[in-house]
């Protein structure tokens, strides 16, 4: 099912998408739904992604001694290369 929507957009951008979508060969309400499709799947991989890294790091079985750190030998460290 296809619900409507309304969108208030500057006279010149819209004037401008109207071309794109006449090079395209296409209209302007297919481009704003494939527009909408790629952020909404954008989104998702993304968000998957994130999740996947989060599992990965909690699988992990590295140490970390953070005890060592400091922000001196940090800058030290980076000055040798």
């Amino acid at each position: 099912m296809t619900k409507n929507i309304t969108l208030a957009v500057d006279a010149d951008l819209l004037a401008r998408f109207r071309v794109l979508a006449a090079e395209r060969k296409t209209t302007v309400n297919a481009l704003v739904r494939q527009h909408m499709a790629e952020a909404v799947g954008l989104e998702a991989r993304r968000s998957a992604a994130i999740a996947r890294m989060l599992e990965l790091g909690n699988q992990s079985t590295a140490q970390i001694d953070m005890s060592k750190w400091d922000r001196e030998s940090s800058y030290a460290r980076g000055s040798k290369a």
